[in-house]
């Protein structure tokens, strides 16, 4: 018996060509596929700017801080309040996500004094009268979601007529002192503040009164809170002579003495504190002191 031929000896020439074709033409369809494939993924992960921006920020407030999450729709021709924003209706205050504001400490809104954490920020707007509503809630974004059993606070603010528009719905804080400061929420050409207060006086004297029955005793710090808030000057000046027997050297310190006794009409005790801080401030090479106590002898003659 003769030996069998190869495989491929069982076919013709043209079978042969046949099957080459056959396998470039799969090869050529899976290509293809395979590039449609990569560019219908590449068409999905285009990125487009958001038509409603979040925006995030935290004010330092008080003893700590403030921080509020919203989104910024934009007024894009469109009629704002009565309208797209329609009067008498809960309002998430922005777009997609719910807008949220966090307390780091206790504050007070109205009369209302609201625990520290992190709360809904929800509103009515009307024609004449916002309600401005702080809740437990932290996901309301339609009004069907509400639940009023979960306010923590409602007060009633007048709205105003804003000079510009404002074309990007805008919150943010302003006014902001020791112990208040101010919600500002704008949007085309209206506007409402909401007062926010802390109290800061009650913690801040008790810090006092705390530190200076210790051994390292910040008589600095305390003189400058008294002369920062209008309190007792001439325990603040008691205090900047006992910080000056912690620091002789120490410039900053007479310059704020002078600050308190010239704020008590003591104006040559004054002087004669400024012209002392001005000859550490040269020997430290501090030029910026000198300036500032050359100017207060200014106000002084």
């Amino acid at each position: 018996m003769g030996l069998t031929k190869p495989f491929c000896y069982l076919y013709s020439n043209s079978h042969y060509l046949w099957l080459l074709k056959l396998f470039a033409m799969r090869k050529f369809i899976f290509c293809i596929i395979a590039v449609a494939a990569f560019f219908s993924a590449k068409a999905q992960s285009i990125k487009t700017p958001l038509p409603s921006p979040p925006q995030t920020i935290k004010q330092d407030f008080g003893l700590s801080s403030i921080e509020l999450s919203y989104s910024r729709p934009g007024v894009k021709g469109r009629k704002v309040f009565g309208d797209l924003v329609p009067f008498g209706k809960v309002w998430r205050t922005g777009a997609n996500n719910a807008t949220t504001i966090d307390f780091a400490d206790d504050v007070t809104i109205g009369n209302t004094k609201i625990p520290a954490g992190k709360y809904g920020l929800l509103t009515i707007p009307d024609k004449d009268t916002w309600t401005i509503i702080i809740t437990k809630q932290l996901d309301v974004t339609n009004p069907a979601a509400y639940k009023q059993e979960m306010d923590v606070v409602r007060t009633s603010l007048k709205p105003m007529m804003l000079k510009d528009k404002i074309e990007t719905f805008t919150m943010q804080f302003a006014n902001v002192k020791p112990s208040t400061c101010e919600l500002e929420i704008m949007w085309d050409n209206t506007g409402v503040v909401l007062p926010i207060s802390e109290d800061v006086e009650s913690v801040v004297m008790k810090q006092i009164d705390d530190a200076l029955n210790k051994d390292n005793r910040p008589y600095f710090q305390a003189a400058m809170y008294y002369l920062d808030n209008g309190k007792d000057l001439n325990q603040a000046v008691a205090w900047f002579d006992k910080a000056i027997q912690q620091e002789p050297d120490g410039y900053w310190i007479y310059h704020q003495r002078a600050n308190a006794l010239a704020k008590l009409g003591k104006k040559d005790e004054a002087k004669v504190s400024a012209q002392k801080s001005i000859e550490l401030a040269k020997a430290a090479k501090n030029d910026d002191y000198v300036r500032l106590n050359e100017k207060l002898l200014e106000q002084l003659k």
